[in-house]
């Protein structure tokens, strides 16, 4: 094991599936030249050169549309957003054309594709660039969402993802690109559609993904100094969503609370909400409750950025009420 950032992660996840098989190739906005906004894809174009490192105009519908007819013919593509504020145009060919490929073509053709990039909000960036959308791709049958928090799992999932034969949505976050985390030097991968838990516990679930795995942890933290024990779940994966995991820890701690970055109508919280009170009603002890982002759209001002998002005293508050601590 070593200590890598989370930019380098997801760099050697690419650079080992390129490696090992000649259909991968990476494109979007200053991926080569630059070596990527992030730096996530520094020193690729240098090692696997411009065929398989290609910049793109600034047009990410026209860039997804050929990515996709890529992996309809037979090779790999992944596709880098600088952020998925500015793929809502492609969403005609995630939505349209990757997603419903297998469907339409009567399971002759699949769309082996990765879209990925940060996603949710970075600080003082305003509305236009501060929406998180792993509920909106969620809703789409046909793609695979994955979210990650850390390095570690960020590598192996991402490695899972180019290897998958479905369209695979991967959000990142630009506020993590430069956290350490410890990683293995040899090969292994992240099974699509699993959570972990990041944190055993005996009196509530915390469930969470993305960079609001940060809360949840700092909440659990927290919350332990007071004698409250909570388990931390990441979900990793938005869909396929890992329901059982989640059954079983709330049959243990009978609460739930679920934080995400999202705003609360009809986000991911509202559907593990049914699901968990679908499979595991008598086993809770209190309604199940979420914390998200506030229901609208996000300003530039710092005061309410911190109002708009949640945080740690905030979950931390949703814990106590969630234990008739408070009132």
């Amino acid at each position: 094991m070593r200590e890598i950032a989370f930019r380098q992660a997801l760099r050697e996840a690419m650079q080992e599936e390129m490696r090992a098989d000649k259909r991968v190739f990476l494109m979007g906005e200053e991926v080569a030249e630059y070596n990527g906004a992030y730096k996530v894809s520094q020193g690729m174009l240098d090692e696997f050169g411009a065929k398989r490192i290609i910049d793109t105009p600034i047009a990410e519908l026209g860039f997804a549309a050929i990515a996709v007819g890529a992996a309809s013919n037979g090779l790999r593509p992944i596709v880098e957003f600088m952020t998925w504020n500015f793929a809502v145009l492609p969403l005609d060919q995630i939505l349209n054309h990757a997603s419903k490929m297998l469907a339409m073509s009567g399971g002759q053709f699949s769309c082996p594709i990765v879209f990925r990039g940060p996603n949710g909000s970075a600080g003082q960036l305003g509305a236009q660039h501060s929406t998180a959308f792993e509920s909106w791709y969620a809703n789409i049958p046909g793609l695979k969402v994955v979210s990650v928090s850390n390095p570690y799992d960020a590598k192996g999932l991402l490695k899972s993802a180019i290897r998958d034969n479905d369209p695979v949505v991967f959000m990142e976050s630009e506020v993590m690109y430069g956290d350490m985390g410890m990683v293995p030097e040899e090969e292994y991968l992240i099974p699509i559609g699993k959570a972990d838990i990041k944190r055993a516990g005996t009196d509530v679930t915390i469930v969470s993904y993305n960079k609001m795995m940060k809360v949840a942890l700092g909440a659990a933290e927290e919350l332990q100094k007071e004698g409250i024990s909570a388990e931390v779940i990441d979900l990793r994966t938005i869909r396929p969503l890992d329901v059982a995991t989640l059954v079983e820890s709330v049959k243990k701690t009978n609460r739930l609370l679920i934080i995400e970055e999202q705003w609360p109508f009809a986000g991911v919280a509202t559907e593990i909400t049914y699901k968990v009170q679908r499979e595991a009603f008598d086993f809770l002890d209190a309604p199940i409750r979420r914390l998200c982002s506030a229901d609208t759209s996000m300003h530039y001002a710092p005061t309410l950025v911190a109002e708009y998002l949640p945080s740690v005293p905030k979950a931390v508050k949703a814990v106590k009420e969630l234990m008739y601590a408070v009132k």
